[in-house]
């Protein structure tokens, strides 16, 4: 079998967009004995190779900055609450647990805020740890979980359903990881 001389190849994929950026020329080619002109390209067919190149760039491009994202900081795509979760959890928040841990403090006991660092020195810095402790309860902090027993450690008044308890968790991890910013509807 023979080869076609590199220059008679057709441009691959990679080469199309470098080929589109080249100034036209008029070639002749041989084909079965007979000589062959070329059209030079239209603008419109180099404005659709200039098209086409960019859109293959785009994607790429768009892979590697969340990659870099995602590097930066590890399970941000996976992690990151929708704003609806947020604002559920943030209302949630209010309603159940700001009496005692108004922006992530602890009126109760001090070494027991919801900070990223008293949470990891205390055990509970992922969301199934803040999940089990917000369903049964440890120490003063009353358990909310629909089957939270014993009596004594639940709390008294109602009782949180289990996805309601996955989204305070998400929300309470979200604001550690952020330093616990001003939640919407807080005072000044």
């Amino acid at each position: 079998m023979h080869r076609l001389p590199l220059a008679s190849r057709p441009p691959g994929p990679h080469r199309a967009a470098a080929a589109a950026h080249r100034a036209p020329q008029r070639t002749t080619t041989a084909c079965c004995g007979r000589l062959k002109q070329e059209a030079t390209p239209s603008f419109a067919s180099l404005a659709v190779a200039a098209s086409a190149a960019a859109e293959r760039a785009a994607t790429p491009l768009l892979a590697a900055a969340a990659l870099l994202l995602s590097a930066a900081s590890p399970g941000f795509l996976a992690s990151t609450p929708s704003a609806f979760a947020q604002s559920e959890g943030a209302a949630l928040f209010r309603k159940a647990c700001i009496g005692c841990h108004d922006m992530g403090g602890n009126i109760l006991q001090p070494g027991a805020t919801l900070y990223m660092k008293d949470l990891e020195r205390n055990g509970v810095a992922t969301e199934d740890e803040l999940y089990n402790i917000t369903y049964y309860g440890k120490g003063r902090m009353p358990g909310f979980g629909e089957k939270c027993t014993p009596r004594g450690q639940c709390t008294f008044g109602p009782r949180l359903v289990e996805d309601d308890i996955k989204l305070l968790a998400a929300f309470v991890k979200s604001q550690a990881e952020n330093g616990w910013p001003k939640i919407d509807g807080d005072g000044d």
